[in-house]
């Protein structure tokens, strides 16, 4: 249940004396949430109703402004539609998790390295979150009203707002269980 991936990452960031009793990561490549069942329909409308304002612009011979107007509400669209995905796929790849007998441990960051550590004696709220395939979303604190509907949608500068978790992980319950665990031992 050690990643030796994530065990590598993980064990730069331990105190002298800490012991991990679990690595991973999270789900790897494309991955769908509960929210792309609504953000994925809207984001094509919003594409193709860009796209096509943008084209009878351009067409029409209109001024310049009005064509430079429409260049970013295309890229957003684009963006939307599908560079959130690959966005969202490349932060997982750079993202660890760890469990101690102390703390969680993670490590993410797409641009620069950013650590997040939680004591075990200090969180209240713990949930977790499991698919039929045994993999699932540990959360710990509660998680704002709607959160699942933007949770992990790649958007810029929700990161700030973002409740950590052990997101997309395989065999969460078993991780679930070892948290409970290690927090009842101390």
């Amino acid at each position: 249940m050690i990643d030796p991936g994530a065990s590598e990452i993980i064990t730069r960031e331990l105190a002298p004396n800490e012991r991990i009793l679990w690595t991973g990561k999270p789900r790897q490549g494309i991955y769908l949430r509960v929210s792309d069942t609504f953000l994925i329909p809207m984001s094509l409308l919003w594409c193709a109703f860009v796209v096509f304002w943008e084209a009878r612009v351009f067409n029409s011979g209109a001024p310049l402004f009005f064509i430079l107007w429409g260049i970013p509400f295309v890229l957003v669209g684009l963006y939307v539609v599908a560079g959130r995905f690959l966005v969202d796929a490349k932060q997982r790849s750079k993202t660890f998790y760890g469990l101690t007998e102390d703390r969680i441990i993670i490590v993410s960051g797409l641009f620069q390295k950013k650590t997040k550590t939680l004591n075990l004696q200090t969180l209240s709220d713990i949930s977790l979150t499991e698919r039929e395939d045994r993999t699932g979303t540990i959360t710990f604190g509660p998680s704002p009203p709607f959160y699942s509907w933007v949770a992990g949608a790649s958007w810029p500068g929700l990161g700030q707002m973002a409740v950590p978790s052990f997101e997309a992980i395989e065999n969460a319950r078993t991780v679930y269980d070892l948290i409970n665990n290690a927090k009842q031992k101390k």
